[in-house]
């Protein structure tokens, strides 16, 4: 893997420009203060009530994800290079699910194997031919990325459907803001502040068809039993928007309409945070109880807009992702400014060969795996569970992609002996409707335990304010 590249210290020759106002802050601040102002997040975090859910490992599912307070920085020549690789990605990403569910002309030029999209357990049947507002399939792309040098960034997936994590870069910011507002005066930092504002109007610039004046924005969440129900009603009481469970909503001839102490209101852009396979009951999985009967049927006849679209997913599957450059090169013309993590697909004999002669030194995921479950990092691995995966990949190769274990940076990190390197990656929030906007900065999520490269807060990860410096 080689060294890791230290974002503070770059290769040994001094504080790096972007981080040169935090090491004398770090100096000057004392043990016990220290202590003091991370029990004062904690306090924070556990008043505000922003928890996460862990499933299956018993006790109180409902935990407190670490924040560690020293900053991750960007200068804004690095943010701005980002940006636009982000915006093409998400360009390109939302070109391909138009084309898909279309004329499909990047599999008749044969530029991706039919059968990785149409006999995707993501593509949904229920919207081909049907194209919604303004051509956008994924409205909010959450596009997760990792350093391994000073120029050097990968893509590590992408996420099309429902990318969680906004509401922690909002209140780590907020938070950093309110513990320590010297840093914020000696340092020009871009705000974050004006995501909520964006995504409202992001919504409404895709109001259907049949929307006559100022759209109604609702977001459907499945219940306070959901891991992310805090960002819920948090994303809905900073947009002033309604949050709606699937029983609160019902169809009426050619509408949505919500229910309210005030009689029927009519709903025309859905922010779904509910899965496909749930949304409605006639369209899809007869059992679910969390959506809306009919639903589908005012969405194709463009009487509702759904954010992100359904059948969204297609393009954020794991062996699709492979395809990405030449998504970017097919409906843009263009290189793409991002690269990809090199991957096999376990799928395809070569490329097998090669995963299980190279088992222990390679990070083997499950194609449609997230959260950090249903993967190997072979070097951390033992004997056995190397051994273990081996007999699942040859069971079923298609359902496996493996990447190198990247040398993923480290940013400075608040532990119990002082302050050590632990590994990052970061997720910007990409919000596609008339236009393509993003705010500068994202969630950074931090590895905690020493040597892990596993970032997931279900994974023992935690997570840190991202500041992009102002020209």
């Amino acid at each position: 893997m080689g060294a890791f590249f230290d974002e503070m210290n770059g290769t040994g020759g001094g504080v790096r420009v972007p981080y040169a106002r935090l090491q004398d802050w770090v100096q000057s601040m004392p043990v016990e203060l220290r202590t003091l102002k991370q029990a004062e997040a904690e306090a924070l975090f556990r008043r505000i009530g922003i928890t996460f859910a862990v499933y299956g490992e018993g006790g109180d599912p409902d935990r407190l994800i670490p924040f560690d307070m020293f900053p991750r920085v960007f200068s804004n020549a690095e943010w701005t290079r980002l940006e636009r690789g982000i915006k093409q990605r998400a360009r390109a990403l939302n070109a391909f699910l138009v084309d898909v569910y279309g004329r499909g002309e990047i599999v008749r030029a044969g530029r991706i194997p039919g059968r990785l999209v149409y006999q995707n357990e993501a593509y949904e049947k229920a919207v081909v031919g049907f194209v919604p507002p303004k051509g956008v399939y994924s409205h909010i792309v959450g596009i997760d990325l990792v350093r391994t040098g000073p120029d050097e960034f990968f893509v590590l997936e992408d996420n099309c459907r429902t990318p969680s994590g906004v509401s922690y870069m909002l209140e780590n910011r907020e938070i950093m803001m309110r513990m320590f507002p010297e840093l914020f005066r000696e340092n020009r930092i871009e705000p974050v502040d004006s995501y909520p504002e964006i995504l409202r109007r992001t919504l409404a610039s895709v109001a259907p068809a049949k929307c006559k004046g100022d759209p109604t924005i609702a977001i459907l969440t499945p219940g306070h039993f959901n891991s992310a129900y805090y960002e819920h009603s948090f994303l809905a009481d900073l947009m002033g928007v309604e949050l709606v469970e699937g029983q609160d909503l019902f169809v009426d001839g050619e509408f949505v309409y919500a229910r309210t102490t005030e009689g029927p209101k009519r709903v025309d852009v859905i922010y779904r945070r509910i899965d496909d396979a749930f949304l409605d009951p006639l369209c899809f999985r007869p059992d679910s109880m969390l959506g809306v009967p009919g639903l589908m049927d005012i969405y194709r006849s463009g009487g509702v807009s759904i954010c992100s679209a359904p059948g969204a997913g297609v393009a954020d599957d794991k062996a699709i992702y492979t395809y990405v450059p030449e998504m970017v090169r097919f409906y843009l013309g263009e290189e793409p400014i991002l690269k990809n993590v090199p991957t096999w697909q376990c799928g395809k004999m070569d490329d097998l060969k090669y995963v299980l002669d190279k088992l222990p030194e390679l990070v083997v995921k499950e194609v449609h795996g997230s959260g950090g479950y249903g993967m190997l990092v072979g070097p951390k691995a033992a004997k056995e569970e190397v051994e273990r995966f081996r007999a699942k990949i040859l069971e079923n190769p298609g359902n496996y992609i493996a990447q190198p274990t990247l040398a993923l940076s480290t940013v400075p990190t608040f532990v119990d002996e002082g302050v050590a390197p632990r590994h990052v990656d970061l997720r910007p929030y990409c919000l596609v409707g008339e236009r393509i906007e993003l705010v500068p900065g994202g969630l950074t999520r931090v590895a905690l335990k020493e040597g892990s490269l596993v970032v997931n807060s279900s994974q023992g990860g935690g997570v840190k304010d991202t500041w992009v410096l102002a020209e």
